[in-house]
């Protein structure tokens, strides 16, 4: 009896998984990040997790090294500044798929699915400069994956915005593509079409709520009832998530590309930053994404199955650039140390789960950098604490975040406390001309938290091609979209670092809040 019970728990542990996410549900893992987290720690926190697909910016060495041996299914991505060679000289793209793709792939190597040429190339912002380069890249890229003989397993496309479609009624069945970019849109469809491969889309919610004021709040989230929903002949939809994708699903049908299947590449809600991105909403917005993909159901104009999904994101990025809002540093449903910021059931069941966080994470010894009002030159305090924040990340502070309201001092702290950790806790990043001082006791304040550094280790990337630039930048609407959501559009400034000046002012303004 006891030989079959020990034959049956290992059966259990090799056959089923130690966490079940929904069907389709995969994530983003960025590094714009002053202390990246180690990539197998990170790997680490996929399989612990149940997470079975992973997207990529940019493909660096350590991060595919991590991936290579593990069943995770990879979409890694090819930067926008790379598009302008990847679409003049095929050479180009065939040296990346052999420095990329083929150089990991093998019996213990990354299981590639698709590579994502481009991140939203054809946002208004940016005034057409990659329209016209795109697809020829695409088509290196597809061509170069084609004489490796991997073109059948590894597909091509581009993540767009929601912005290269519109509805001109607000009703997601009457989509159509936006007219500047009609001959293009049905070049990459067809692309698409004839390659198997999916449309990829970025749709941010949470942005409604940020960029609208008047927006229904309920309507960005799920199981509204009938008085936070839109109808369309009939059809009610209860989340502006579904109304975009049947945007797009209606966009498609105008453009005879009806079966082209669709992956929501982006997805998810901020934590921090702003008066809407709390960890609250986020677990509220995440526990009806991930229950309406459970059911399998898929939406409207395409009742048969959910779209896969790819949440935004997996890990904080304290390097992003904040020109669309400070939230930009607070997507992570981890902190930046791999830790879960709030209960999540990936499975959509509804259960109050907690995730299964990093293991074996190396932090910076137990102190911190906070204001010392014992100093005499306190005149100086305003110009030193934006002096700090124009250095580091202070988005915790701002009307609505986590640290706000709490007075002079907390705002001193936090500044002072985020450069010290940030500078790797060196001696002389806690001084300020006397105005800080190190403290072993942790001064965090109720939601108000004072991070520890971790320790961590130099990221490589393989090639020009490779390099990151900025997942996200500032925000743009077209002035001709009757959309009943607002898109993401990054800038064209693909810095991570935001503007001293403004942000200087901004926090000598606020010191004395």
């Amino acid at each position: 009896m006891l030989r079959a019970q020990v034959f049956l728990w290992a059966y259990i542990l090799i056959f089923f998984p130690a966490s079940v996410v929904a069907q389709g549900l995969g994530v983003n893992w960025g590094v714009i990040a002053s202390h990246p987290l180690d990539p197998k720690i990170v790997v680490n926190i996929l399989k612990d997790n149940g997470i079975k697909k992973v997207k990529l910016f940019h493909a660096q060495h350590d991060i595919l090294t991590a991936l290579s041996g593990t069943d995770i299914e990879v979409m890694v991505g090819i930067p926008n500044h790379s598009l302008e060679s990847l679409s003049e000289k095929y050479s180009v793209a065939h040296a990346w798929v052999k420095a990329n793709i083929t150089a990991y792939m093998g019996k213990k190597g990354v299981n590639f699915k698709y590579v994502a040429v481009g991140n939203e190339p054809f946002l208004a912002a940016y005034n057409g400069t990659y329209n016209n380069l795109t697809l020829p890249a695409m088509k290196n890229i597809l061509k170069a994956l084609n004489e490796a003989g991997v073109g059948k397993d590894i597909k091509v496309s581009t993540p767009l915005n929601g912005d290269v479609y519109i509805t001109p009624t607000y009703k997601p069945s009457d989509g159509i593509f936006r007219h500047d970019l009609a001959d293009i849109m049905n070049g990459i469809c067809e692309f698409l079409h004839k390659n198997d491969a999916a449309f990829i889309v970025n749709i941010y919610p949470f942005l409604n709520l940020y960029q609208n004021p008047g927006f229904p709040e309920p309507y960005a989230f799920f199981d509204n009832d009938d008085s936070n929903s839109m109808d369309d002949h009939g059809v009610k939809y209860r989340s502006v998530l579904d109304a975009n994708i049947d945007t797009l699903v209606a966009a498609l049908k105008v453009a005879n590309f009806s079966d082209i299947p669709i992956i929501v590449g982006e997805v998810g809600w901020p934590t921090d930053g702003n008066i809407y991105a709390t960890t609250k909403n986020a677990k509220k917005f995440y526990n009806g994404l991930l229950k309406r993909m459970a059911t399998n159901e898929g939406t409207p104009l395409r009742p048969k199955q959910y779209p896969d999904v790819y949440m935004f994101s997996l890990l904080d990025e304290d390097l992003k650039s904040i020109d669309p809002g400070m939230f930009e540093r607070h997507w992570g449903i981890f902190s930046f140390d791999g830790q879960p910021k709030f209960p999540m059931d990936l499975s959509g069941k509804g259960q109050n789960k907690s995730l299964v966080s990093g293991k074996n994470v190396k932090y910076m010894e137990k102190q911190w950098c906070v204001y010392n009002k014992d100093a005499s030159n306190q005149k100086d305090l305003a110009v030193k604490v934006a002096w700090a924040c124009n250095s580091t990340d202070c988005t915790t502070l701002v009307p609505g975040a986590s640290c706000s309201g709490m007075g002079i001092d907390m705002n001193a702290s936090v500044a002072f406390n985020m450069y010290y950790q940030m500078a790797n806790q060196t001696k002389g990043a806690c001084d300020f001309e006397g105005l800080a001082k190190i403290v072993k006791q942790d001064p965090s304040n109720g939601t108000c938290r004072f991070p520890i550094m971790i320790k961590t280790i130099q990221t490589t990337s393989n090639s020009n091609a490779s390099a990151p630039k900025s997942s996200r930048s500032s925000t743009s609407s077209s002035s001709t979209s009757h959309s009943p959501f607002q898109t993401h559009s990054p800038s064209p400034s693909s810095s991570p670092f935001h503007s001293p000046l403004l942000i200087f002012q901004f926090f000598v303004d606020m010191t004395f809040y």
